[in-house]
């Protein structure tokens, strides 16, 4: 009997008789098979396989699961400590602290997901040391030390990430972003929404906010905002994340929505760019490669969509958004084809925006030495003099 096969199965009787086995013997090898394989089943399958060890657990043998915790998986970690909680509760608290005080990587994780369940029961000496693990490079002990401490309502840690927000280093800034978006501080929604408006990491911070809040409900509460987001979203597809995010993020009916019921220059720019987007996604095999079946076909669909709207309707509406103190500036810049309107912003204060207009004019085999001139005006930064006397 292949007992992975089995336990990730179909069949009721081998399925519950392979979680029997893994709890009662307990089979480590067995587990830290379905840990290995983790990136390779699908969520459903995993979802299966948790439901099956719980059903498997009793209190008689649910102390082996002890055993699995020098492997890792976020995908058995919740079904783990509601076992633990059921069975054992605050009779394990010691046990597991020693797990979190003296473990290896995968011990701390599990350790913090089971405490989680005891916010009220923890001191303060190990809320401190949780302050310091929130900081771990393992990506697993760091989500699940924030979450620990969200649910205890710590509101040193989340003051100390808030204070990140003001920082010089956009890296900085971006760690306090990740930290609040995994507290769940809703709060802090508008701050970051300030910093992803200045950061060269504005595509990494949009894809951190649907984990904050509904990219619909945010639309529905500020409008502009929520383009922005998904401007950056679209571009973030797929080097920053990856294609599946389409049916995550339900980009398919927020595109359709917009289109037939809330038509403005900037969501026209959104649907401008992500035609663009989701078709070079679909026209390219290797972007899907790795895609699962759901995925390839949302891709394709929404492909067909925005290969459907009227990009003239779209196009006249994008000229709204030339000039300086649009947020969606930078983004206009690449539809818009009046070589006068691109010529206004060549006096612009940003300069970056005139270095970008001037890369567009050049694309569109506009540009002069007129243009150049008139922007060189008004430069004082030297990296960009540079680059704009080489184009």
């Amino acid at each position: 009997m292949d007992l992975f096969k089995s336990i990730t199965g179909k069949n009721p009787a081998e399925f519950e008789q392979a979680a029997k086995i893994l709890v009662n013997t307990p089979d480590v090898e067995l587990y830290k098979k379905l840990v290995k394989q983790d990136d390779f089943l699908f969520d459903f399958v995993k979802n299966n396989v948790a439901k099956r060890i719980k059903q498997a657990c009793n209190k008689n043998n649910y102390m082996n699961l002890f055993k699995f915790w020098d492997y890792y998986s976020s995908s058995y970690d919740d079904m783990m400590s509601e076992v633990l909680f059921e069975f054992g509760g605050s009779e394990l608290l010691d046990k597991v602290k020693s797990y979190l005080l003296n473990g290896n990587n995968s011990n701390k994780a599990y350790a913090l997901k089971f405490l989680s369940l005891f916010k009220k029961n923890i001191n303060s000496d190990i809320i401190e040391y949780v302050r310091e693990l929130a900081n771990s490079e393992d990506e697993y002990i760091s989500n699940n030390a924030i979450e620990l401490l969200s649910k205890c309502g710590d509101t040193i840690s989340k003051e100390n990430a808030l204070n990140k927000l003001n920082s010089a280093d956009e890296f900085e800034q971006y760690d306090g972003i990740k930290f609040l978006v995994t507290y769940g501080a809703c709060d802090a929604l508008e701050s970051i929404l300030n910093v992803m408006k200045k950061s060269s990491l504005s595509e990494n911070i949009a894809s951190e906010i649907p984990y904050l809040t509904d990219l619909e409900i945010l639309l529905e509460n500020s409008f502009d905002n929520g383009i922005l987001v998904l401007c950056n979203i679209v571009n973030a597809i797929p080097e920053i994340i990856p294609p599946n995010s389409a049916i995550d993020f339900n980009l398919l009916q927020i595109f359709e929505n917009l289109y037939f019921n809330n038509l403005t220059s900037t969501s026209a720019l959104l649907l401008r760019m992500a035609g663009e987007k989701f078709a070079s996604l679909a026209e390219n095999e290797e972007y899907l490669f790795d895609c699962d079946k759901n995925t390839k076909d949302e891709i394709a669909n929404i492909n067909k969509f925005l290969k459907e709207v009227n990009v003239n309707k779209l196009n006249s509406l994008l000229y709204e958004e030339v000039f300086e103190e649009s947020d969606f500036v930078f983004f206009a810049v690449d539809y818009i084809n009046d070589i006068e309107e691109l010529e206004t912003l060549l006096e612009s204060s940003n300069q970056t925006l005139v270095l970008k207009v001037l890369t567009a004019l050049k694309e569109k085999h506009a540009l002069n030495s007129s243009h150049k001139e008139l922007a060189l005006n008004h430069i004082t930064n030297d990296n960009i003099k540079q680059i704009i006397e080489v184009l």
